[in-house]
């Protein structure tokens, strides 16, 4: 089993956190190497000052992209181009972000299936989900995929499964509600690249004491037993 990456997300029930800044620092001295936020909850700016002390803390930059509807999310895509980021993660507008992002350098992971509401909830048949897995790796431009999988009401450790295996040559990174360790486990056994935490760090959700540098230091060991 390879270890999949830990991509800390600064955000809570997917918006940006307004003290992202103060968790940062935390972050840092974790060594935390992929950091990232949402699209929604704080300015432009405050997001530019976010990118560039993540990537001088060594670290990725993420951006995931959780809008509902068409403007937003390519209003978000180029807001990823200019500030840019390492990986964009998320969006269902999926031949409109390509054009955008055609010659830039950024990873772009979009989510498979019926996406709706915020938070984003993963909606539709295992079967369709997987079909628009394999719809979507299959382009040229989409370098892996952003699966929603615990937010999906049916077999989720199935689906993670079966999604890693039809896009194999993909990577697939896990977002949305990993909030234990049986959850990251059942991840990196479904063959995920890497899966987002963000709401459950904050909310002290893992068994340990509740202040961040705590929670990171848990999920960190999750992830060095795997």
């Amino acid at each position: 089993m390879t270890r999949p990456d830990f991509i800390f997300m600064l955000t809570r029930h997917d918006r940006t956190v307004e003290n992202a800044a103060d968790l940062l620092e935390t972050a840092r001295m974790a060594g935390i190497r992929h950091i990232g936020f949402k699209d929604i909850g704080l300015p432009f700016a405050a997001l530019q000052a976010l990118a560039s002390t993540i990537r001088q803390a060594g670290a990725k930059v993420y951006l995931e992209v959780v809008s509902l509807d068409r403007d937003s999310e390519l209003r978000s895509v180029q807001a990823g181009i200019a500030l840019g980021v390492d990986y964009l993660l998320g969006g269902t507008h999926v031949d409109d972000a390509l054009r955008l992002l055609e010659g830039t350098t950024i990873r772009y992971y979009p989510f498979p299936g019926q996406i709706s509401g915020h938070p984003s909830i993963l909606e539709g048949t295992e079967n369709a989900i997987v079909r628009s897995a394999v719809d979507l790796a299959s382009r040229r431009g989409v370098h892996g995929l952003d699966l929603l999988a615990y937010r999906f009401a049916g077999d989720v450790p199935g689906l993670m499964r079966q999604v890693c295996t039809a896009v194999a040559g993909k990577p697939v990174i896990v977002a949305g509600s990993l909030d234990r360790a049986e959850r990251i486990r059942a991840t990196a056994s479904a063959g995920a690249a890497g899966f987002t935490v963000g709401t459950a760090l904050l909310d002290g959700a893992f068994p340990t004491l509740p202040d961040l540098a705590r929670q990171i230091a848990y999920v960190q060991t999750i992830v060095q037993q795997l």
